[in-house]
């Protein structure tokens, strides 16, 4: 039977305090983990953006056919004397882009294209190593929270696709008298890469805050708002494959005038692709190969995403959210810096330093949008005594 209690006694000093309720699995041990894996996300982020930079200044500088073999292990090491060079060089002049193009091509010319493809393989390379060592270390200290393992082993699957995409991609221009590789190949090529960045980067915006915190802030999603940045990354996207395209085929440099297309809304003949003896392809390579049907279309889809980012930057500007709406205003200002970067592009005949401060823009750009479409998704609580709401 129980003592008395003291008049004076507290009312609780003798009860037990319960135990406070644990997080999940993702939230109870892995705070440290989440942080670790979020900054090997970063890294990984950081050297696709490079290595799409560089493959842009690969395209860019005509080098993407200077290596013709795939060798993913021991192509690893370049020519290291004259001899390794003088063999490099000769697998190159059997190639039509040398026959065709560059016959007049010495060594040390060929040097200088060879570095770019070479240092763009080697980053590959460099990436795959960084996420294989991240992805087995963390799995073997089991640091990988609760329904990651497969998010994360996806994004090492694709990059492992990538490699293999970019040699299919380099195979195409070697042979059947192309000087170039098939821009649709390039387009495929540069969309996964992109696939890829946002993956990353999405990765990075849900490791950044906990499961709990998300799962909370989800109720307070803006549906519509979310619709709308989704149409718009998707029509982005879009964006991207067709401006591949036009690197693809040097489109960039065929029309160097704004708003009209040297003189004509609609370029002349833009369904016909020599087919190499007198006649005309399908019309349907017009719309992979023709260089004025093809930057028609890229510039359509540049005004249409335009439009499209205003409604639904009008719409986020709206939010009740102020990290919502500064995600938004952000979104919206790289978008017309970018359309103003396109339109120099197209300008200065695709000059190397615009052209690839375009495909960067396009970089931020897509980061961007993805970061809206987060918050919109998961919108970040703000404090009204702050006033940050």
């Amino acid at each position: 039977m129980a003592g008395k209690r003291s008049v004076f006694e507290e009312v609780g000093t003798n009860v037990q305090a319960k135990p406070q309720p644990k997080g999940g699995l993702i939230d109870g041990k892995p705070k440290g983990a989440r942080r670790a894996i979020r900054l090997w996300l970063m890294m990984i982020f950081g050297l696709v953006m490079a290595m799409i930079a560089v493959g842009g200044l690969t395209r860019l500088t005509d080098s993407g056919l200077s290596i013709t073999e795939w060798r993913p292990v021991t192509g690893a090491l370049p020519p290291l004397n004259d001899a390794a060079w003088a063999v490099e060089f000769e697998k190159y002049k059997q190639i039509p882009e040398f026959q065709l193009q560059n016959s007049q091509m010495t060594v040390d010319d060929f040097k200088s294209i060879y570095w770019w493809e070479w240092g763009h393989r080697q980053l590959g390379r460099v990436i795959g190593l960084v996420w294989a060592v991240g992805f087995i270390g963390f799995l073997a200290l089991r640091k990988i929270p609760q329904g990651w393992t497969g998010r994360l082993l996806l994004l090492g699957a694709l990059g492992g696709a990538q490699g293999a995409i970019g040699w299919w991609m380099v195979s195409s221009g070697l042979t059947n008298q192309r000087v170039d590789v098939a821009s649709y190949r390039l387009a495929t090529h540069l969309g996964l890469a992109f696939v890829i960045l946002g993956l990353t980067a999405w990765y990075v915006f849900q490791m950044g805050r906990s499961e709990v915190d998300l799962m909370q802030a989800r109720r307070s999603r803006e549906a519509k708002l979310f619709s709308l940045s989704t149409g718009l990354l998707h029509l982005a996207f879009l964006q991207i494959l067709l401006g591949a395209l036009v690197a693809g085929i040097d489109a960039g440099r065929a029309f160097p005038t704004w708003p009209d297309m040297n003189g004509s809304f609609f370029p002349v003949d833009a369904f016909y692709v020599p087919d190499g003896a007198g006649g005309s392809l399908p019309v349907w390579h017009a719309f992979f190969e023709n260089p004025g049907l093809v930057q028609f279309m890229h510039r359509m889809v540049g005004y249409a995403l335009m439009f499209m980012g205003f409604v639904t930057w009008l719409r986020g500007r709206k939010s009740a959210h102020a990290s919502t709406r500064l995600a938004f205003h952000m979104m919206i200002a790289m978008l017309v810096a970018q359309v103003g970067i396109g339109i120099a592009t197209a300008l200065t005949a695709a000059h190397l330093h615009v052209a690839i401060t375009h495909q960067v823009g396009a970089v931020i750009l897509w980061v961007l949008i993805l970061r809206a479409r987060h918050l919109s998704q998961y919108p970040v609580a703000g404090s009204i005594r702050k006033g940050t709401a």
